[in-house]
């Protein structure tokens, strides 16, 4: 099971023995947490983490969950390391507004389920 803090911090390039950075970067992933439960992504409840002992099976185990890495990594990028240059700055903006999107009708769209006699609901 990955732990959510040590796979963020190794898309930043810091590794996991490195914990100065460790508040900020948690302040940060549960501010994107926030967001996601905003778009229906994850748990009822806002999700949150403490420590590097929270893993992604945790938040969700559905199969959206590398999307939600990704989403996850690019925001907190973002808040704790933006990048000097415009362009890449846009680029990531334009990432970020395309899984935003798939999240979000990923969690809006409710799997046909048939009952016994083939009714759906």
């Amino acid at each position: 099971m990955e732990s959510i803090l040590t796979s963020i911090k190794k898309l930043l390039g810091i590794t996991e023995e490195y914990e100065h950075f460790d508040m900020d970067i948690i302040m940060h992933i549960n501010s994107v947490f926030m967001i996601l439960n905003q778009l229906g992504v994850g748990p009822e409840e806002c999700f949150s983490i403490k420590d590097k002992n929270s893993k992604w099976l945790y938040f969700t185990s559905a199969k959206h969950v590398e999307a939600v890495k990704s989403y996850m990594y690019l925001k907190v990028r973002l808040l704790f390391d933006p990048p000097a240059s415009g362009t890449v700055m846009e680029s990531m903006n334009r990432m970020i507004d395309e899984l935003e999107w798939r999240l979000n009708n990923a969690a809006d769209t409710k799997p046909t389920v048939l009952d016994g006699d083939g009714v759906r609901y």
